[in-house]
């Protein structure tokens, strides 16, 4: 449960920059140092180089570092205000798709410099879990992928995946997310059940790397098709939130994670947070549980929306400013850092 009300500001004011907590400089400057260590970390030890700059120019990674350490910081001072935090959240979910396929597509030009190992992998999420069992190895991105987990939760989905912006797009072509079936999620459920096997029993019949490739193909055209009709029409993130094992696994295996966004004692019910929620996390039912369902993917783009201040992230231990300001700086430092590695 909250410690107390979380304020809320309607306009960006030194009150409003407040509202989580810490002290004005306190969040950024931590931001600025864990990305900075993450990175320096990446800079070191990886070989090739992991930092883009560094292929291109000696030294050049130590450059890219500075300059991403900077982002995180001015990054995290946006964050923290709750009110515009929905409207920083999907500048930079955006701007890391935008720059992960634009890599991706100096890549396919021929600049293998653009590419990771400078071989090209598919850019379907589900292909994280479904990859490595077909092949029996690469464990690369399932380790990123829960070293994240771990960090911040769901929160992968919502501000970490390079897919996940675009069905963000679709879905906010809607003024208001309709409600979506009771069947939802099972359907999520049998999903990844199905992507599993499908991708266990490729590999036991010994089919060709083609042919699972192909297999690949079809379902990440599948959800697209899934974005620009379903989540279109319905205002919500069906492809997150039903189409992709990704999404599954992240939002249950999330729940290892502390941090969690709850409704206070005084809410009164009256679904203005709901309305915000393009995930199907904030149900009637949820709402009445006072805490969101297993959808959440700790977005926060409901703190705001609630005029009370009945909202907000929690942590064991700390407040609801802190707890939020603790969130903002890994999230933060993350996406920078993401930002900075995550290619093809």
């Amino acid at each position: 449960m909250v410690n107390g009300p979380v304020q809320v500001a309607e306009e960006e004011s030194p009150a409003a920059t407040a509202a989580e907590g810490a002290g004005c400089w306190v969040v950024p400057v931590s931001a600025f140092l864990l990305t900075a260590v993450i990175l320096g970390i990446v800079q070191v030890v990886v070989d090739p180089p992991g930092l883009l700059l560094e292929r291109f120019w000696e030294g050049g990674g130590w450059l890219e570092l500075l300059v991403l350490s900077g982002y995180a910081a001015f990054l995290a001072g946006r964050l923290r205000d709750p009110s515009l935090r929905p409207r920083w959240r999907r500048r930079l979910w955006r701007l890391f798709s935008a720059v992960f396929f634009a890599q991706l597509a100096l890549g396919l030009s021929g600049l293998d410099r653009f590419l990771m190992t400078g071989e090209l992998h598919l850019p379907v999420p589900a292909l994280i879990a479904a990859g490595p069992l077909y092949r029996g190895e690469g464990l690369f991105m399932p380790i990123l992928f829960g070293a994240t987990v771990l960090l911040v939760g769901p929160a992968w989905c919502s501000y970490l995946c390079y897919i996940g912006a675009w069905d963000g797009l679709a879905a906010d072509r809607r003024r208001a997310p309709q409600a979506m079936p009771s069947w939802r999620r099972p359907a999520q459920v049998g999903v990844l059940v199905a992507v599993v096997g499908v991708a266990l029993g490729l590999r036991w019949a010994g089919v060709s790397s083609f042919a699972a490739l192909m297999s690949a193909v079809v379902f990440g055209l599948g959800g697209v098709a899934v974005m620009a009709t379903i989540s279109r029409r319905r205002g919500v993130m069906v492809h997150c939130t039903t189409y992709c094992p990704i999404g599954v696994l992240a939002t249950r295996l999330g729940r290892i994670n502390p941090f969690r966004i709850r409704l206070g004692e005084g809410c009164d019910g009256c679904g203005a947070c709901s309305r915000a929620c393009r995930y199907d996390a904030l149900r009637a039912a949820d709402i009445e549980r006072r805490r969101p369902g297993s959808a959440c993917t700790l977005c926060g783009d409901c703190v705001p929306r609630c005029r009370e201040g009945h909202m907000g992230y929690s942590f064991p231990g700390l407040d609801a400013g802190k707890a939020g300001a603790v969130f903002v700086v890994l999230v933060a430092a993350l996406h920078a850092a993401f930002l900075g590695v995550a290619r093809i």
